[in-house]
């Protein structure tokens, strides 16, 4: 059996400060525990507390002056606890300014003037925490050596400054930093625009502009302008457009390699003597076979996943041969080509059908033009270059125009804004024959300050003809 430990008497209640009656373990008044009130202790302290002496009356204490800053234009600390007169916890009077200390050791002398505690001559400037030597820079002025180059430095902002290497692309944000093969900037991390987005190609006698537009995240455009030589050393010049289908995968790779595989083609038989005409029909047939190829998979791949859903990439195609006085267009989807005579008072005219929704309802004869471009199944596509197409029906036409003028190939990025040839020819600025490059950038301008809703891409093409040059022919295949 444990023995509980009196309580000593308690002169007041510690909750009512009502006197309690002797023996009680209860205030009688207010209820309050009077057990929980701890034992009074029954040592005594044995060390006396000194307290320092007071300051005589009217003299206080002088505190040296700072004379110097730090970096940051605040004072610095001059004064040590021992400049101070006082006593310790002992009653021991603090070591003075002539005493020798714990530091310098018996017999060493202090130093006569103030100390800075951060500076050259005491201890914590002898102690560095980066363990580097920076004679005359950071120890001089008591500061730590940065662990970095100072951006603020004259050498560093050179660095900045200076050129990037022979062949580097440089950061279209800071103008400073190198491209990574991610496609942004190792300074400042901005994305920088894809080669695709705007795209700009001339040629002695052609010139093409293809624009991303201020929709699409991307640029699923493409073309392809060249020029070569017949088998009698005439000039041929040629232009491919190709815009990519949104609603298939890869439309941006579809419509590269539609575009490059039929220039390629029309390069190699136009040369050889090949009709131009019969030559596009091989260029459109070629460019199918390229955007066809892209849906091939490995027997692997389908075998893995036998539900995997097949969207083959797809494109359109539109083009246009100028060789031996004649204009040669073709074609599959919607993609148009446009003439625009140089005397703007000559009629203008559209030299393709669109393989469009609204085109066959308007060729049945159920609706008339404004009825079926109203409606919102226009714009659906009746043709394009792809694996899952019904059938390749490639389109050509043959022109023989007796009057100089200029041949408008682009996609419906463009005509979208300008649908009609009286339109179009309304948006070619009237200096576009000499200067096609220029003309088709306005073209392009023309179709941003509409909206650019879609990828922009037009070619142009100057029409010259021999004064002798009379006549037209028209044959549609």
């Amino acid at each position: 059996m444990s023995q509980s430990h009196q309580q000593p008497a308690l002169s007041k209640c510690p909750g009512c400060e009502e006197p309690p009656v002797a023996g009680d373990l209860f205030c009688g008044a207010c209820g309050y525990d009077l057990s929980a009130v701890p034992a009074r202790p029954d040592d005594r302290p044995t060390m006396a507390i000194t307290v320092p002496p007071a300051a005589p009356a009217g003299e206080a204490v002088r505190w040296p002056t700072a004379e110097e800053t730090d970096s940051s234009d605040v004072p610095a600390p001059v004064v040590r606890p021992a400049d101070v007169p006082g006593t310790d916890s002992g009653g021991r009077p603090l070591t003075g300014p002539d005493t020798p200390d714990a530091e310098s050791g018996p017999g060493a002398a202090s130093p006569s003037g103030p100390v800075r505690t951060g500076g050259p001559d005491s201890a914590a400037a002898r102690a560095r925490h980066d363990d580097r030597a920076d004679p005359g820079g950071a120890e001089a002025s008591g500061d730590f050596a940065l662990a970095a180059p100072d951006p603020r430095a004259p050498e560093h902002a050179a660095a900045l400054a200076a050129a990037p290497a022979p062949g580097a692309k440089v950061c279209v944000a800071c103008r400073s930093g190198r491209v990574d093969a991610d496609g942004y900037c190792e300074n400042c991390g901005h994305a920088q625009p894809r080669e695709r987005d705007h795209m700009e190609q001339e040629l002695d006698a052609v010139a093409a502009v293809s624009d991303r537009g201020l929709r699409h995240h991307r640029n699923e455009d493409s073309f392809a302008v060249s020029s070569t030589a017949l088998p009698d050393g005439s000039p041929a010049v040629v232009a491919i457009v190709c815009d990519g289908v949104s609603s298939a995968s890869r439309p941006d790779e579809a419509s590269a390699a539609a575009a490059s595989a039929a220039n390629e083609t029309l390069l190699e038989s136009l040369p050889r003597g090949t009709h131009p005409q019969q030559a596009m029909h091989e260029a459109i047939v070629a460019a199918s076979e390229a955007v066809n190829a892209l849906a091939r998979e490995p027997a692997g791949a389908r075998e893995h996943d036998a539900h995997r859903h097949q969207n083959a990439p797809a494109c359109t195609l539109v083009g246009a041969i100028m060789a031996g006085g004649l204009l040669i267009v073709g074609w599959v989807g919607d993609s148009r080509v446009y003439w625009v005579p140089e005397d703007r008072t000559q009629p203008t005219a559209r030299l393709t059908e669109d393989d469009s929704w609204a085109a066959q309802m308007v060729a049945a004869g159920l609706m008339n033009e404004a009825e079926a471009y109203a409606d919102e199944r226009a714009h659906a596509i009746t043709g394009w270059l792809g694996a899952d197409a019904y059938e390749l029906e490639p389109h050509t036409a043959a022109f023989k125009p007796d009057r100089p003028g200029l041949v408008v190939v682009c996609t419906d990025g463009l005509w979208n804004y300008a649908e009609s040839a009286e339109e179009m020819a309304a948006a070619v600025p009237a200096d576009a024959r000499e200067q096609p490059l220029h003309a088709a950038r306005a073209l392009v301008g023309h179709a941003l300050d509409g909206g650019g809703h879609d990828n922009v891409t037009v070619a142009l093409l100057p029409f010259a003809v021999r004064p002798q040059g009379a006549g037209s022919a028209c044959d549609t295949v």
